[in-house]
């Protein structure tokens, strides 16, 4: 039997990067992926690092420590993952939205973030794309956009050479304790044991701890993303509706029942090739990937709202995948209080490429049981949700 120190569960980014920061920190660390790396969320997503998109105070400040790291994984990671650093914008197409905004931008300067409002004019200098009758929107300079995939796989490259062992094609199909507060696991590859385990399984992480008797309120919420062939750039960095905000977070927004139904908002990113990815959409539909043409189309005129020339621009390809989901919309990245030694880095929704470092980081902190973590910790405990129903 293969007795390791740590094992993580899951070889998406969130676990390349615990696996990273763990080894980094001395530890003997082994990574167990039932496909290959980055083969469930972290390759069915846009690679944005993001603080636009947070709620004002902890979240977005969790978001700009992660910006921090990301910046100096370019330093100390071999394997270059097309790092760009151009910030991003919400534009709002009426009033309301503007006035929505303005708090917005005023409640995320209160809390220390450099946001500004733009204008008309502002949107014009963006881009002579965007619909002429848009209002405005708001500017958060310190976002950046990477690839997923080269950032999963050079967090782990890096985290190899620390001494990692990454096992992939191995599926966890038991996981127990012992008297020793050892575990158990039973894969598709054998036997092993540890004393210590990270659930780093994404959507899969209540199926993980259910083997432990744990109940973690994960739900895989599906998302469709369309890919342009290559254009003239339509702009040089991310661009979202302020809508995107609502529906993220679950308000109420002024859209036709097909959109508000599959909470379709337009997600613009250009890409480093100079084609670009298209989204946004939230639904819960179980496990299934397939792509729903429906949304495609309502993700598609949602683009062509904001950018009425698109209409003639031709895509390569679609693909829809699964956010690990909160009822908070915050990640869960907690120790389990009833069982010493298992650990869980999960339910990070859309934000998993955004937060990858921190949560890699604070993990390899929690690890290490320092008080003074890179951030507090107690907002992402398993525990908040003890006396909370998880809603849809």
């Amino acid at each position: 039997m293969n007795h390791r120190e740590i094992v993580i569960i899951g070889g998406g980014i969130i676990g390349a990067a615990i696996a990273y920061y763990t080894s980094r920190a001395g530890y003997e660390v082994t990574v167990l992926e039932k496909n290959a790396l980055a083969s469930g969320t972290s390759s069915k997503c846009d690679g944005n690092i993001l603080a636009i998109d947070k709620d004002p105070g902890f979240d977005s400040q969790m978001s700009v420590v992660s910006q921090d790291l990301v910046k100096e994984l370019t330093n100390e990671l071999d394997i270059p993952f097309e790092y760009r650093n151009p910030g991003s914008i919400l534009v709002c197409e009426n009033e309301d939205e503007m006035e929505a905004a303005a708090k917005w931008v005023a409640q995320q300067q209160e809390a220390g973030l450099p946001f500004t409002m733009l204008d008309r004019n502002d949107l014009k200098n963006e881009s002579k794309y965007f619909a002429d009758d848009l209002h405005g929107g708001l500017e958060c300079p310190t976002d950046a956009t990477v690839n997923p995939y080269l950032l999963t796989y050079s967090l782990m490259e890096k985290a190899k050479q620390l001494g990692t062992t990454v096992i992939t094609g191995t599926e966890v199909r038991n996981l127990e304790t012992d008297i020793y507060n050892n575990f158990n696991i039973s894969t598709s590859k054998g036997e092993f044991t540890a004393k210590k385990v990270i659930n780093a399984a994404g959507v899969w992480a209540p199926h993980i701890g259910h083997m432990l008797g744990v109940d973690i309120p994960i739900k895989p919420r599906k998302g469709h993303i369309i890919v342009s062939s290559r254009q003239n750039p339509v702009g040089p960095r991310k661009v979202m509706e302020f809508g995107y905000l609502i529906s993220k977070f679950g308000g109420e927004r002024q859209v036709d029942e097909v959109t508000e139904k599959y909470g379709a908002a337009l997600v613009f990113e250009p890409t480093e090739s100079q084609n670009f990815l298209l989204g946004s959409s939230r639904e819960f539909a179980g496990f299934n990937t397939t792509v729903n043409m429906e949304v495609i189309k309502c993700v598609a005129r949602r683009a062509i709202r904001f950018y009425p020339s698109m209409k003639n621009m031709n895509i390569i390809r679609t693909y829809a995948g699964l956010r690990p989901w909160t009822s908070d919309h915050l990640p869960i990245v907690s120790k389990v209080d009833d069982i010493p030694g298992f650990y869980i880095a999960a339910g990070h929704e859309g934000d998993g490429i955004s937060l990858a470092a921190v949560t890699g980081k604070v993990m390899a902190e929690m690890i290490q049981d320092q008080d003074d973590t890179i951030i507090p910790t107690e907002p992402l405990r398993l525990s908040r949700f003890k006396h909370a129903e998880v809603k849809t």
